[in-house]
């Protein structure tokens, strides 16, 4: 079955079907590039890992030793204190909140002869966009390739914190961000709506080359029905994060006569 929305299907944002959206979106953009490129360049599909505390705290970047000191104070040796007899504290049992390992896979487009890294390719998750150790680590690596000869592109398919990365565009629901490194500050950025369909992608590679244009709405549609979405979402609630009223409406008429 194919999706109901012709772009960004928005109950594809949901928290529990997120990252196996963003893992097949991975896979699926890689394996179109490699039918698109000349042999002249490899895809490697990269891993970012860090710890996140579940209760929103940052990374957990190491256990610091710990030293038991004791210390006795030879005044208090000989001293006699009268204290009323109580009943012994008792432990009670709590839940510690376990570190959890969180693994962002991205893509890099690399020279195949020089093995440098020519286009960075990345689709933004929940915890790029939260303030946490995820979005620091991604601003980390942002920053860094901006700082290179390295391109670009940066895509959002997730409405939540909106104005992440870019508070000074036009209010969207969606961004795709491509920036040349030839073209440093400037940057072209695609910002649509749920009703629009997801802009097709350029792909900057060496000087003076074509860009090639990446389908990504074509590749959403093919995962969409290979994941078999359809089964796993319920179009009778509302999608997570809701949409506003005016959207809501045009979504559940597109669901009930897709």
């Amino acid at each position: 079955m194919r999706s109901p929305f012709p772009g960004m299907n928005p109950y594809l944002e949901h928290p529990e079907l997120w990252s196996s959206v963003h893992s097949r979106l991975i896979v699926a953009i890689a394996d179109a590039l490699a039918d698109m490129l000349s042999q002249d360049y490899r895809i490697d599909i990269e891993k970012r890992t860090y710890w996140h505390d579940e209760t929103g705290d940052d990374v957990l970047i190491g256990i610091p030793d710990v030293s038991l000191l004791s210390r006795v104070d030879s005044n208090d040796t000989n001293k006699s204190v009268a204290v009323a007899d109580r009943p012994s504290v008792q432990p009670t049992k709590i839940l510690l909140t376990a570190p959890e390992e969180i693994s962002e896979r991205y893509l890099e487009i690399r020279e195949v002869k020089t093995g440098k890294v020519i286009t960075a390719i990345e689709i933004l998750s929940p915890k790029n966009k939260r303030i946490g150790e995820g979005k620091e680590a991604y601003l980390r690596k942002r920053r860094k390739v901006l700082q290179t000869q390295t391109h670009l592109i940066e895509i959002d398919l997730l409405r939540i914190n909106s104005s992440f990365l870019h508070h000074y565009t036009p209010i969207s629901d969606y961004r795709i961000l491509i920036s040349r490194s030839h073209d440093r500050p400037s940057a072209d950025l695609y910002a649509f709506s749920v009703r629009d369909r997801i802009p097709d992608i350029p792909i900057p590679l060496r000087p003076n080359e074509v860009e090639p244009i990446l389908d990504l709405q074509a590749i959403l549609q093919q995962i969409y029905q290979r994941g078999r979405y359809d089964m796993a979402i319920d179009y009778s609630l509302s999608p997570d994060p809701v949409l506003n009223k005016d959207d809501q409406e045009w979504a559940k008429e597109l669901v009930n006569h897709g």
